[in-house]
Parts: structure tokens; sequence; C-alpha cells
């Protein structure tokens, strides 16, 4: 394929299936706003953002981190490339490293320079005598990296020639990337080239079994997961008629020291079955900390003929090393390497270029899951090569949810980001056969696990307004962990396995599962849902499955009865209660005695409202009123119980047991504020007195609200780390919480809380931590802090070992979006509270919208089901009262008032059709 990659800017998207009213454009499309001291914000040629990062990592010391060794180095800054199923790791070293999680998450392909492995997606273009490389060692002025939505772009020139190499992940969800280089040629005279393309080979597991054995050993887990990815050995094979590469691996056995290690590791935890980790027994058959068959790999030539095939990564790298690999200076061998484990994926194409001419070559990497085809791939993308850039970059740009408020264009950017980072999170469990957001970042890629149930749950609500089958398919993995007493464990490791912790025992999870089903069916009215039949994974019973609608009415009732309540009537906390450090931290003196009779004021304040929600859907259902009545009574309960924890300036936290009574007193506690709040559980004083009390405590500049304030509970526990982790961090996870709160309260202050909690303010504020950028960590040091706005860096949680990809980062800015609107869902339809104070804006998705420009209100409504459907929207007392004229799917609407000052709408809608509304 001649000429460049086709990177043309796409056409404008019709969005009239949606709204017919374009917002006018604002004067700066893609503000620099929240760029940092590490490069730029700009905008590419699809319309989309993208960021230029412009940092010499290898010089400038801002852009070291301290890390142990790991998935990252100290220099090393990486950017998410992603579709719904393949999550590729860009470095800005210029490498890239894929993961896959059929079977157990890993990287199908280790940066090891000790065994020649290189990540994968380097080009190397010579004419025998100039080099010019993809990798980035520092060296070259002319080497430029941009960051995009779905790509990793790098550029790279000389006088005499330019590489552009794109390297993205189709829209959709095929395990493939495709790595495109144009090669232009300077000179006016022709040439003859030779480029080469690298995919590396080795596996490295994230391993929770080397988690603990690096915990209980005298190794790191790094090494034990290193020395197991060099147990493969590689046998590569020619495909596509020689076009091609594919790599079949086949484990060679553990060795003799690790197998010894682990038995001292079990040991070790036997001997201690109270601590973090508990015991590990015999596995479930089917179920595996780590995967000994991991999927073939290929690497094709898309659009001409290989003139080379290798397979031998040491012999082509050599001494010279991924930036100047002695093996340019020879031809491939015809013969394809016993290479063992230095296996590589190599694929040379020789070019011939006239004076001035640019040439594009397209490969083709991927692996093959079960239910692909290699041959059925190839076809696919060879026959779409030119366009499938732009292709899924208008797939991008016309998905998911939108926020944009022109006066501040920074803001329409991030939520665009955000939702690219957050979709692009996820991927494929084929225990549970569920796409999955895991929280990623630390946990994931350090710790090795996908866990707590909450955070799945709490990443797919932004997908209610935009893709409500990745809420099902998040909902259904959770459901199949229902066990049979209606419980969830605390985390999942490798495949299938249920991570041997104490927080297994966690007393909230089923609350956030009630809480998300909920508000899914409520808002798309699928009630078809609710009668799916759910293989129950975890169930004593082999083979038993339960309708939706049966898991969820066990989850209640475990809540209530197994979970139940204290001494005060508020609900039990067990071992953790979204706080995993709380008991560990606070009640280390007396920890039986905690774990039989804590409560927790956070759990009663949020079933207060999860009870409440899941008894609105079922009355809306019609399932069982009954159960409905007795939730609404539970909620009831806990409203109260939650009351008489108010101390006059805000809720008490936590009850640990007679020894040493209640958290909270002298120090105030975020966790479960918002909740009672949002309950009902404070009357209109205490709620304004809440406020202030949170405003003047936890809302220091310039981020977000700190989870704890600076009271003995932090200052007797802290130490050095105080304003970190559970001690007084600034977690987005607590903070869209508050920021639902905050807007039926004070709008101006939940606006203001939103900003502060965005990637672009920390940015600003922090212009120096790389990390918080384009991508973030899952809770931030607050100024009380010796290193605020870092990730945590304590000795047995070090946060900054791998500190972006974090999916909290990007989902609670979107789902909180929302509730600066007031977006509620009921059994009857839609609540509205239009009182963000912006004189502008627009919150655009396919369910739901909602147009304020020129005087005037515009929205529409477009669930899943036909029905009619009620809307109450609450507008500034001034814009309510000047409110003269309503207009309803096209037709003048007389304006109903209810005695709160509301306007209550009412038309119907079709899967088809959606309920449009304007008040002029």
């Amino acid at each position: 394929m001649r000429g460049s990659l086709g990177l043309a800017v796409a056409g404008k998207i019709d969005r009239s299936d949606v709204w017919p009213i374009e917002l006018p454009a604002p004067p700066d499309v893609l503000a620099k706003y929240g760029s940092g001291n590490f490069g730029v914000w700009t905008e590419d040629e699809f319309g989309l953002p993208a960021f230029r990062y412009t940092a010499n990592q290898t010089t400038d010391p801002r852009a070291v981190t301290d890390v142990r060794p790991g998935a990252l180095s100290s220099t090393e800054h990486i950017h998410q490339v992603g579709n719904d199923r393949i999550i590729a790791i860009a470095s800005n070293y210029g490498h890239i490293r894929v993961r896959q999680d059929e079977g157990s998450p890993k990287f199908l392909n280790d940066f090891d320079p000790e065994m020649s492995q290189f990540g994968g997606g380097l080009g190397y273009l010579t004419d025998g005598e100039e080099l010019l490389s993809t990798y980035y060692d520092g060296s070259s002025t002319g080497f430029e990296r941009i960051f995009g939505i779905g790509y990793y772009r790098k550029k790279i020139a000389s006088r005499s020639y330019a590489v552009d190499q794109v390297i993205h992940a189709p829209f959709g969800d095929d395990p493939v990337l495709i790595s495109q280089a144009t090669v232009s040629n300077h000179k006016n005279t022709p040439v003859t080239l030779r480029w080469v393309e690298y995919w590396g080979c080795q596996p490295y597991q994230f391993s929770f079994r080397s988690a603990l054995e690096g915990t209980y050993g005298k190794r790191s887990q790094t090494d034990w997961r290193r020395d197991m990815g060099r147990r493969f050995n590689h046998h590569v094979t020619r495909i596509a008629s020689g076009k091609g590469l594919l790599d079949t691996k086949n484990f060679l056995g553990r060795a003799a020291d690790e197998e010894a290690a682990w038995e001292q590791t079990k040991a070790a935890l036997k001997a201690n079955p109270n601590g973090f980790y508990t015991p590990v027994g015999d596995l479930k058959s089917g179920t595996e900390f780590e995967s000994l068959e991991i999927p073939q790999t290929f690497l094709v030539s898309l659009d001409g003929a290989a003139s080379g095939l290798s397979s031998g990564a040491a012999s082509f790298f050599g001494t010279g090393g991924a930036a100047n690999p002695t093996g340019l200076k020879q031809p491939f061998s015809e013969m394809l390497e016993d290479i063992g484990p230095h296996a590589g994926l190599l694929i040379e194409r020789t070019l011939h270029l006239r004076a001035g001419e640019s040439l594009t070559l397209s490969f083709l990497y991927g692996y093959l899951p079960q239910g692909f085809s290699l041959d059925a791939l190839i076809s696919k993308y060879k026959r779409s090569t030119e366009s499938v850039l732009r292709s899924s970059s208008e797939q991008w740009k016309r998905t998911g949810m939108r926020f944009d408020v022109p006066a501040e264009p920074w803001i329409k950017r991030e939520a665009t980001w955000n939702h690219y980072y957050l979709r692009s999170s996820q991927t494929y469990d084929d225990f549970f056969e569920e796409h999955i957001l895991n929280q990623n970042g630390f946990y994931q890629y350090t710790m090795g696990f996908q866990g707590a149930p909450r955070d799945p749950l709490q990443h797919c609500l932004p997908f209610l307004f935009s893709n409500p089958e990745i809420v099902k398919s998040i909902l259904r993995y959770t459901l199949k962990e229902v066990r049979d007493d209606g419980s969830l464990p605390y985390a999942i490791v490798g495949h299938g396995v249920i991570a041997p912790m104490q927080s297994d025992k966690a007393s909230d999870l089923p609350l956030w599962l009630l809480w998300t089903a909920s508000e899914y069916v409520l808002a798309t009215r699928d009630l078809d849902f609710l009668n799916e039949r759910i293989p129950m994974r975890f169930s004593a019973t082999s083979g038993r499955t339960a309708l939706v609608s049966e898991l969820l009415e066990n989850c209640y009732r475990h809540q209530v009865k197994d979970v139940g309540v204290g001494k005060h009537g508020v609900m039990r906390m067990l071992v953790d209660d979204w706080n995993d450090g709380l008991i560990y931290t606070w009640a280390s003196s007396a920890m039986k005695e905690c774990m039989e009779e804590s409560e927790s004021v956070l759990n009663s304040a949020m079933a207060g409202w999860v009870f409440d929600e899941y008894a609105r859907l079922l009355d809306y259902a019609q399932k069982n009123s009954e159960l409905a009545q007795e939730a609404r009574k539970s909620a009831d309960q806990h409203r109260e119980a939650t009351r008489a924890q108010w101390n006059g300036k805000w809720f008490r936290r936590a009850w640990l047991g007679p020894t040493l009574g209640w958290l909270g007193e002298s120090t105030l506690w975020i966790e479960p504020q918002p909740w009672a709040i949002l309950s009902g559980a404070t009357t209109e004083a205490q709620s304004r007195d809440l406020v202030r009390n949170i405003n003047e405590l936890l809302r220091h500049r310039p981020l977000g609200a700190a989870q704890m304030s600076d009271g003995p509970d932090m200052r007797s526990k802290g130490g050095d780390n105080v304003g970190t982790l559970e001690l007084g961090a600034i977690w987005p996870s607590l903070n869209q919480t508050l920021v639902w709160a905050l807007a039926g309260i004070d709008p101006a202050m939940a606006w203001e809380e939103w900003k502060r909690n965005t990637l672009a303010c920390h940015a600003e504020s922090y212009r120096d931590i790389w990390y918080g950028v384009w991508s973030g960590n899952d809770s931030w040091n607050s100024p009380l802090n010796k290193h605020p706005g870092r990730a945590a860096d304590d000795q047995y949680f070090r946060g900054t070992d791998f500190p972006v990809l974090n999916v909290h980062a990007h989902a609670c800015s979107l789902y909180s979006a929302s509730k600066l609107l007031g977006m509620e869902f009921t059994g009857a339809g839609m609540k509205l509270s239009l009182k963000l104070p912006v004189d502008s804006y627009r919150f655009d998705s396919p369910l739901a919208g909602v147009v304020k420009t020129n005087g005037r209100y515009e929205g529409w409504y477009k669930p899943s089901r036909s029905g009619t459907w009620k809307l109450e929207i609450v507008l500034p007392e001034e814009a309510a009262k000047a409110v003269s004229s309503a207009e309803v799917n096209g037709k003048r609407s007389p304006i109903q008032r209810q005695a709160d000052d509301s306007i209550i709408l009412s038309d119907s809608s079709t899967p088809d059709k959606p309920l449009r509304w304007a008040l002029y």
C-alpha cells in the first residue's frame, strides 16, 4: 500500500439520532490546561484528544519514580492501548507489552533484556549504513511520541529517512493489534531499505502465588514471575504462506527451588491463619494460580511478502540490545532457529523507494483464545488495513458518554479520554465467560488480583448511559461469584481462584451488587435480565444455577441476616466495609473482639439508600411486593441506626467493640457522611452543618476532599504516613459519592469538588508528577502527607510501583458527572435537578441527555423498553419562575408544577425513538 496511513480527518459525526442541536464550538477546542510538564494535550487528525509526550526520561530528573523492581522501571511512563479484550501497555521507551487474561492475567511479551526480550512493537529501518529505530533510548532529538485514543504513535526522522509508526487496537473485541509504519525517503535518489518488525514471546504472569512467595520467601515476586516466564519453551513456525510466524509455548515444569519455596509459603500461611493472607488449600478443579497453557501468538505481514523471517531474538539483538541490534548487519537465515526460551517474532520487509516516495507497511500481531480463527483474523484485517485506524477512531468518537462545558473546554477532552480509558480497560475472563472491568493499576499489575467486587460494579456505572451490555457483563460476572449463602468472595486471582485473604469476610460487597443491578434495570428498563439463569461458579452443588432475581434476593438476605447488626443496631463490619485497612490499623490490639462485634456506620448509611433502591426495583418489576416492603423497612431501620450516630458535627465512623469503643468521635471520616445525606438520615440543619464541616476539615486545596480530617484517629496511627491510603488520602471512589451528595445541597461546591477530582486538576497542581496527567492511581496523598499528590509509597503498599491505569481515576469522574445533574431513575421514569451553576453544558449519551444553552433546557430519555415515563425536573428558582412553555416529543405541553417547584412532564418512548423534552 503506497502513500500515507490514510490518517484523514474524520467527517462530522451524525448525532441526529440522539439530539439535533449542536452547541457552539468553544474558542479553544482542546485547552492545554492539565498538561503538566511531560508533554501537552492536543487534538489528533480524527478530532480526538491525544497527549504529545515530550519528556526525555533518560535525562530529566522529574521523570524518576521510586519503584521496586517489577513491571515498570523507575523512568518508565506508560499509556494504555486497548479495545474490549486486549490491553497493550505502551512505554515511553517505545516498546509495547500485551496483556491477555484468558487462563490468568499476564503479559504475553515481557521486557526482559537478560533474555533478549524487549516487549514488542519495535521497528528498525536501515539502508546498511544508517539506522532508524522506534525504540527510544534518549539519544535522538527527533523522536516524537503520541498517546492517542486506541493507539500509540512514534515518529523519528533523519535527513535521509523518516518513520511514522502507529500501533493500534481495532475497535471491538478482537485479540489483535495492528502495527503500521510509513517509511519516507527524503533523498533525491532511489533507495533500497530494510524494515524489521519485532514482537517478543516471553510471558510474565501477574501471579498471586508469586506475590505470596515474595512475601514469605527470600526472593521477590518479580523474580519468581520472571523465572516462570523463562521456563516456557517456544516452537515458532511459518504461517500465512510465509508472510508470518506463529509461536506455540510449552511449559517445561517448575524448578525445584520454586516448589520448595511454595511449600514453605503455604506452611507460613498455615502457621498464621488470622493474618492478612489466609492458608492456601486445595484448589477447585478447573482453577489455577497461573496459566500453564498460554495461547499461541502470531505476527503477520498484511500487505506484502516477507523478505525474511526469524525467530532468534538473541541472535538478532546480540550485544547491541534494543537500541542497536547487531542482527541488522546481515540478512535473516532461511531456517528458523531452534531458540528455546530466547524466542522472537521478526519479519523483514524490503522496500524500494523512489526519491521523495513513502510506503506504508502493515503488520497484525495477536493471540488466539478459544473461538478465534487465525485465518479469519488475517482475512478481516487484510481487507480493512487502509481504513481500520480511521474507522476505529470514528467509533471511539461516536460511542460513550460525553460531558461538555464550553466555558472550560478541557472538560470535554477529559470526559472523552476517560471513556476511552475506562472501556479499553476491559479484558475477558474465560473462567466466568464474561468481560470484566478490573480495578487494574497496582492491584492487578503488581499484587496480581481482581478485586474487590465493589470495584468493577462501580466502574461499570457510567456504561448505564452508553453501553448497557458492558454493565450486564460485569453484573453476570459478579452474580456468578455469589455463594450459596449470598456472600461474595473478596477477590479472584489466577483462573477462578478465590484469593486467600481475610477480606474474604468483607461485609459490604452484596450492597454494591444490589445497587448496580437495581440501577441498571431502573435506568434501562431491561426486565428480562431479572429472569436470566446464572451458573453459580462457587456453589457447593455442582452445576447449580439461579435466576438473577433469586441471586439478588439471596444477597439481600445475607446482608440482613448473616452480616446483620450489632448492639447499636448498626450493620456489622466483619473484616472490612470498603476500608480494607480499618480493622488492621485501628483494632490490632483487640482484633478478635473487633471482628466479632464491630459495626460500620458506613454500611448502615449505604444500606439506607441501597435497600430503598432495591425496593424500587422490586416494585417496578412487580416481582415480590412483600420483599419490597421488607427492604424498605430494613432501609428505615438503617437510617434510624445511622441517625443515632450523629455526634453534633458529623456521623461516627465505626464501633470497634467494648475495648476500643467508637471511631470517629474527634476525627471526621468521609466514608459514611455522603451516604447519610443520600439515604435521608440527616435533617436539613444536619446536612448544612455536615457540609460546612466537610468543607472546613476535609477539602484541602488543591485536590478533592481527603478521606479523614487531621485528628486523633489519624495522628495516633499515622506517624510519617498521615495523609496517605486509609490515613486520609484523597479517593475518587469516595468523592464521587460526595459530589452526588453535595449536588443536592450546594451545587456550586459540588461543581468545584468534581473539578478538583479530575486528572486535569492533578496535572495542573502537581506538574512534576507524571502519573495523574493521562491516567492515575486509586488515591492521592493529601497535603498532610510529606509527598502530597503522589501515590502511596509506604513499606506495605507501594502504589508508586504501578501508579497508573487504575480505573477509579476514569470511572468516578464520568459517573459523578451525571449526579451533577441530579440524574435518578425511578419506577415511573426519571428525576433531574438541573442546578449546575454554569451557563451552558451538554451531557450526552444514548440513554439520556441534557443540554442547557441560550436560556433553555432540553433533553431525552431512551430506555430499551417502550413505555410512558414521568420526568420530574427541578430548576434553579429564578429559572423555574421564568419557564413559560414546554415541549414533549415535538408538541407543546402544559406545565405541571409540584409543591416543591419541580416541573412534571410525561410522554412515551420506544427503543428506536426517545422521549424528547424542552423547557423554554
